[in-house]
């Protein structure tokens, strides 16, 4: 067809692209303490044909799980257990390693990432921490041998790593970390254009005061006075803390990957702010920030690689009720809330109660500096030890949510059906003229 004999031609088509809604791509991690989660076929078949959701992240190299994602087109990211990193400073071991758990899956499986570990520096002890980017370039030597080019090597990190964070312009790491660890493994990603992993959850920085803060809610906002930025969402003053203290290593340009974050919808009964209400505001704020292109104040335009924790809620893990309530879904695939990851509606369930949500008082106090709603990341910490942001323990001990609302911010999926529908109807005339 010629589109010079159909002059309204382009501008149909524009109508149809404008009609169709924003796809968000996202990750997530894929925990499986639980006694009652679903086949990993199963899983992998209903993110395949279900959910816009296009990559995953394991706790370990579970060769089912593995397997299972073969064929899928989803990029799967392992991890190397804790306890086998010193192992993996040995050629042999490292080329072992790979034998047994890449090479059988690999490409048909789409392994993008080994994470090295989880949060190792949060955790130690010192001699795992010293053998952690040793056997980063280790196992790189011996993919490269394979051929195995495109999988790359990073490890997860908690945001204890830092010894400030606020304002994020006065942001660095812990000395001892810094130049010890950070530096020659932020030098070694960037050899191999890896991203540094950080888990920035901003669950752990809630208070009832800095709430729409953390949650990408509307709310006056954070003045940083060495940079003249106001941040608007603890996401981007957490991911900017990270860049201020790469950057004063001399690495401002490497990547930075969220490995993990998310917030829980259900916790103990003081636990007031792990809601089905909460959560559907948090990750659906997020995923419209890394999905946008926005970047952040100090790193504009940038899209990052992001992996919500968790897919499932998990029975298994705990103490705390809301280690085990961070999951978009429940074991039978239902949603927990509706945050626009479906391809098609799902039938929603009852609405939960608003106990716990944000309100109009959560809005970031006016009496007392706002930055002191979120110190935690600053508080000094040994460089081994009990953890400052204690993580909703990933690696085996991995996290997840329960419940069911639509997010606020989330797009109607009745109206994305909607849309859809009408940009078929639309495209079709135009193939008919």
């Amino acid at each position: 067809m010629n589109t010079s004999e159909h002059p309204s031609l382009p501008f149909l088509l524009l109508v149809v692209l404008l009609l169709l809604p924003a796809a968000y791509s996202i990750g997530v991690n894929y925990g499986t303490l639980g006694d009652n989660l679903p086949p990993p076929s199963e899983v992998a078949h209903f993110l395949k044909t279900s959910t816009t959701i296009d990559r995953i992240r394991i706790f370990d190299v579970n060769t089912t799980i593995i397997k299972a994602f073969a064929n899928t087109g989803i990029l799967v990211s392992v991890t190397v257990p804790n306890g086998d990193i010193p192992s993996l400073t040995d050629a042999r071991n490292a080329r072992r390693w790979i034998d047994a758990n890449i090479k059988p899956f690999y490409p048909a499986t789409k392994i993008n990432y080994i994470c090295m570990g989880t949060e190792v520096l949060h955790w130690g002890p010192q001699p795992l921490i010293d053998s952690l980017v040793p056997a980063m370039k280790v196992l790189n030597a011996a993919l490269v041998k394979e051929g195995f080019n495109e999988i790359k090597i990073s490890s997860p990190h908690s945001l204890g790593i830092l010894l400030s964070s606020v304002p994020p312009s006065n942001a660095s790491f812990r000395p001892g970390w810094d130049v010890g660890t950070l530096k020659p493994m932020l030098e070694f990603l960037k050899q191999t254009k890896s991203g540094f992993m950080v888990n920035p959850y901003t669950y752990f920085g809630y208070s009832p005061s800095n709430a729409n803060f953390c949650l990408f809610k509307p709310n006056a906002g954070l003045f940083d006075k060495a940079t003249g930025i106001t941040y608007t969402n603890q996401f981007d003053q957490l991911m900017d803390a990270v860049h201020v203290s790469m950057k004063k290593l001399g690495y401002p340009d490497v990547e930075v990957v969220v490995a993990e974050t998310g917030w829980p919808s259900g916790g103990d009964p003081a636990n007031l702010h792990a809601n089905p209400v909460n959560a559907a505001a948090y990750i659906g704020g997020l995923m419209k920030k890394v999905n946008s292109g926005d970047g952040t104040p100090l790193m504009p335009g940038r899209k990052f690689e992001t992996y919500i924790f968790a897919l499932f809620n998990e029975n298994l893990k705990g103490p705390s009720l809301d280690e085990k309530n961070f999951g978009l879904f429940r074991p039978d695939f239902t949603q927990v809330y509706n945050v626009g990851i479906m391809h098609a509606p799902q039938a929603q369930a009852p609405s939960p109660s608003p106990l716990g949500a944000a309100s109009a008082s959560d809005a970031p106090s006016s009496s007392a500096s706002p930055w002191d709603d979120a110190p935690f990341f600053n508080k000094s910490k040994p460089l081994t030890g009990s953890p400052v942001q204690a993580p909703p323990t990933s690696s085996n001990t991995n996290a997840s949510a329960t419940t069911n609302t639509a997010s606020p911010g989330a797009a109607n999926p009745n109206v994305n059906f909607a849309a859809k529908s009408m940009a078929a109807f639309i495209l079709a005339m135009i193939l008919l003229v």
